[in-house]
C-alpha cells in the first residue's frame, strides 16, 4: 500500500464506540464514521479465523467504495468453542446458550482487522486470542443476563463490564477481544505513513 496522501481521510467502517475509544486510546481520531452494513453470515464450513478476516475486509470494501481515495478501517470480532461460531446474541436465550458453552473452559476470539487504501490496495490481520472462563452458575448467568451487558456482543459477554469477573486468564490481546487488537491495528496504520496525533 502506498504510503499517505497528506488530504488523506481516515474512515472507521464501524459504529461500535468501543472500537472509537481503543482508536483514541493509541491517538487516532477517524475523520468519518461510516458503519458498513453487511450481511455478517457465516458461510458453509467457514471456520472462525477466516470468517473474523472475510467480515472486516468486506467492512473496509464497502467504506472504501463509498470513501474515494480515503484510508478505511474494518475491523470484526469472532468468538468461537472449537470449530463452532457463537452468534452476536441479541435475545435472553441466545445469550444463555453462550454462556453454557464457554462456561467452566476455554474458547478463542479471533479480531480481523482490514485497512484498505487507494487502487483496491488492502492490508489485513487477524489475532488470536485464548480466553478462560470460571465455570458459571445458574445465578451467575441469570445475573448476567439481567444485565443486559451481552446485548449484540458476540459471544454474549462484554469482557470490559461485569463479565469480567468471570475471567480466569487472557492469553492473547485483551483490546482484540474488546474489538480492535491494538499493536496491529496500530501498525497497520503507521505503515501506510498516517500517525497518532500525540506523536
Amino acid at each position: 500500500m502506498s504510503a499517505l496522501k497528506p488530504a488523506q481521510a481516515f474512515v472507521l467502517a464501524s459504529a461500535s464506540p468501543r472500537r472509537q475509544q481503543l482508536l483514541a486510546q493509541i491517538g487516532y481520531v477517524p475523520d468519518v464514521i461510516d458503519p458498513a452494513d453487511i450481511d455478517e453470515s457465516v458461510l458453509d464450513g467457514e471456520l472462525p479465523r477466516a470468517h473474523a478476516l472475510r467480515l472486516a475486509r468486506e467492512k473496509a470494501d464497502v467504506g472504501a467504495s463509498r470513501h474515494d481515495g480515503a484510508l478505511v478501517l474494518g475491523s470484526d470480532t469472532v468468538v468461537a468453542v472449537g470449530r463452532r461460531i457463537l452468534p452476536k446474541t441479541e435475545t435472553g436465550e441466545e445469550a444463555r446458550m453462550c454462556l453454557k458453552l464457554i462456561s467452566g473452559r476455554s474458547h478463542r476470539v479471533y479480531t480481523g482487522v482490514a485497512l484498505a487504501g487507494p487502487n483496491g490496495e488492502m492490508r489485513e490481520r487477524v489475532v488470536e486470542t485464548r480466553v478462560k472462563i470460571r465455570r458459571l452458575s445458574i445465578e451467575m448467568v441469570e445475573a448476567y443476563i439481567a444485565s443486559d451487558e451481552w446485548r449484540g456482543k458476540a459471544g454474549g459477554y462484554a469482557i470490559q463490564g461485569l463479565f469480567s469477573a468471570h475471567v480466569i486468564s487472557i492469553i492473547g490481546s485483551y483490546s482484540g477481544i474488546v474489538g480492535l487488537p491494538l499493536y496491529e491495528t496500530a501498525n497497520l496504520l503507521m505503515g501506510v505513513g498516517l500517525k497518532p496525533a500525540s506523536a
